[in-house]
């Protein structure tokens, strides 16, 4: 208990300011920069050996496919971070895509679209909002009470939109969804997507909320004893996932111009895995948005070259799954293998003699 309050105040303590080349050399050597370090080298095999990999082309539809999962993956490292897990991310986002769908069916296609997104994001809010009272305020486990709601958002967006399938909206949006900057593919909308990760990398790594958040993952008992408060910041961190949820089934909608109850079903899975590559620990208490993006973006990258190549969606269903077991086993084995080398060390000190 002394450990672990001690480690939360730490977290929760600001930095001290290290020189810079000191610095310098903790970053090239972190666990952020091993993992950029591997999404290089991705890159770079892909480029060689997975043909047509390497154009304008593939920058355009690997980021595009990469923005719903980027959006979705920020508030999700930070819920991780907590010690918490959000599973219900994907139809959060559903549910919203299949809710405009509607609306925009029953305005005759002629509705204030704007409109009807600020509904879908206070619907996502509201999801968020429910998830967040039974984990923080009725003191559900985050686990089950996300997979129920997977289920039951899931669920009402069938109910919403049924079997039906809504494709006639406004075609400047859609052309927008899909649009890339000139020369060099880049989507247009990862503009936007890029000031939201600037302001999630703001939040978590230069604000007290972002460092109580660290603490809260060490020890929510510790937490509480410093100061925080544990109950206030789950909840809106979950608020805030159901509300970036929602703008990614928004997105979802008019990157492919249709919406169904099926929109954005088992994306949660690539999110997951992405914030647990990109660094954050599933026992909470640390991580970067720096890796998640990271992460982000060697999941997509590895699925792109993987269809590039010609195989099936099951093969990326594995692959996926299998970078998911490799980033909750890598931490471990690797936490395990510098403990025992200082184990080692230690006691190659004890037996030197003295001088």
């Amino acid at each position: 208990m002394s450990d672990t309050k001690t480690r939360a105040e730490a977290a929760a303590a600001p930095a001290t300011t290290p020189t810079p080349r000191r610095t310098g050399r903790r970053l090239l050597r972190s666990r952020d920069a091993t993992i950029v370090y591997a999404l290089v080298l991705i890159v770079i095999l892909a480029a060689i050996f997975v043909p047509y990999f390497a154009s304008v082309t593939t920058v355009s539809f690997l980021l595009i496919d990469a923005i719903p999962i980027l959006l979705m993956a920020m508030p999700m490292a930070l819920i991780i971070i907590t010690g918490e897990i959000d599973l219900s991310v994907a139809s959060t986002a559903g549910l919203s895509a299949a809710l405009l769908g509607v609306l925009w069916h029953q305005s005759g296609s002629h509705g204030n679209i704007a409109v009807m997104f600020v509904i879908c994001l206070i619907v996502g809010a509201a999801c968020g909002a429910f998830n967040g009272f039974l984990i923080a305020v009725v003191g559900l486990p985050s686990l089950a009470v996300t997979i129920g709601t997977l289920a039951l958002f899931r669920g009402l967006a069938l109910v919403v939109i049924g079997d039906n399938a809504v494709a006639d909206f406004p075609v400047s949006l859609t052309t927008f969804a899909t649009s890339s900057i000139p020369g060099i593919g880049v989507p247009t909308v990862m503009v936007f997507v890029l000031v939201v990760v600037a302001v999630f990398a703001v939040i978590l790594h230069f604000t007290p909320f972002g460092r109580a958040l660290f603490a809260l993952g060490y020890s929510t008992e510790a937490a509480s004893f410093v100061g925080i408060r544990v109950n206030r910041s789950k909840f809106w961190l979950y608020v805030a996932s159901g509300v970036i949820s929602s703008a990614a089934g928004l997105f979802w909608v008019l990157r492919y111009s249709s919406a169904q109850s099926d929109s954005v079903q088992g994306l949660e899975l690539s999110v997951v895995a992405a914030v647990l590559l990109g660094g954050v620990s599933i026992f909470g208490g640390s991580g970067s948005i720096v890796g998640v993006v990271a992460g982000v973006l060697i999941i997509r990258t590895v699925n792109y070259s993987l269809q590039l190549g010609g195989l099936p969606d099951t093969a990326l269903t594995i692959v996926t799954g299998g970078l998911l077991v490799l980033s909750v086993v890598a931490p471990s084995v690797s936490a395990r293998f510098v403990a025992a080398r200082d184990r080692r060390a230690r006691a190659r000190l004890a037996d030197a003699p003295a001088t």
